[in-house]
């Protein structure tokens, strides 16, 4: 359940098969979880009301058990890359960003020097995880149905049919939505924004949440830019206003600008974990 829209639902498709995901069956909590909860006020600065009726007290209670939930099962999960010593990524972005055309185009060059595998989330289909399969990558596809999101328990039963190999490197696909996946932690190392520049230079600005959540923002389809009246160094301003520590890549999935400092960017990280001279393409995650 998404503790903004309040979209969601207890039964989800991993490679279409459906999986009952019973909140109630939390992870063990260590008490060093944090949570996010928010006081909504009015104008006269008195805790506000849901739209629906709902207390604002009431909001802030199920917002706080739902990601105090979530947060632990990233937990885990962040245990099982770690002891695997992978790279977890976690790429985020609106719908048409290019985002499964830029995931394509990575993990078939990143395939040839260490373990590849990624988790598609959307809320139908399996197309985005077919075509990662092409490029000979496995993939595990991940429908939330009327989910916005993709949530940790989710990636945690997705991760039983992914199999991570010493040194690898997963990328979570998230289903396209800028607001609710800010939210909740997959246990991933990194949060990777994608914004294309046939949306507005303002987008960090009208999503603060997502981009201040995020570690790298990847300026997408810049071969487009001598079509549009697009302003690339006021977008870089405006994601730097929200978040003056975020790196920010000017990429294009169809031209392959930019990708050596993009796929520089993931082995570097990757490194740190297990460096590259150690794992083989025989090791891909299968």
């Amino acid at each position: 359940m998404c503790t903004t829209c309040g979209c969601g639902t207890d039964h989800v498709h991993i490679d279409g098969v459906g999986h009952p995901l019973a909140r109630a069956d939390l992870a063990p909590l260590t008490g060093g979880e944090q949570f996010a909860a928010v006081v909504a006020t009015d104008s006269t600065g008195h805790m506000g009301v849901h739209a629906h009726g709902t207390p604002a007290s009431r909001i802030i209670q199920v917002e706080r058990d739902l990601l105090a939930a979530n947060d632990s099962w990233a937990r885990l999960n962040r245990e099982r890359f770690d002891a695997a010593a992978t790279l977890c990524l976690n790429l985020v972005s609106s719908p048409g960003s290019g985002k499964t055309s830029l995931l394509v185009r990575t993990v078939a060059q990143i395939a040839a020097r260490r373990p590849v595998g990624v988790i598609e989330g959307d809320q139908q289909t399996s197309n985005d995880a077919d075509r990662i399969r092409a490029t000979g990558v496995a993939a595990v596809q991940v429908n939330t149905g009327k989910g916005c999101h993709l949530e940790a328990p989710m990636v945690a039963k997705a991760l039983d049919r992914l199999p991570l190999a010493p040194g690898g490197v997963l990328f979570i696909e998230n289903v396209g939505n800028l607001v609710c996946p800010a939210l909740f932690d997959l246990g991933e190392a990194h949060k990777v924004a994608i914004l294309s520049v046939t949306e507005g230079e303002d987008k960090p600005l009208k999503y603060p949440d997502m981009f201040r959540a995020a570690d790298l923002v990847l300026l997408n389809k810049v071969d487009l830019l001598p079509f549009l009246d697009f302003d690339v160094d006021l977008c870089e301003a405006n994601a730097r206003r929200i978040n003056p520590g975020v790196e920010v890549l000017r990429v294009s999935a169809r031209s392959g600008e930019g990708f050596d400092a993009w796929l520089q960017w993931i082995e570097e990280r990757a490194s740190l974990l297990l460096p590259a001279t150690a794992t083989t393409g025989d090791e891909a995650v299968s």
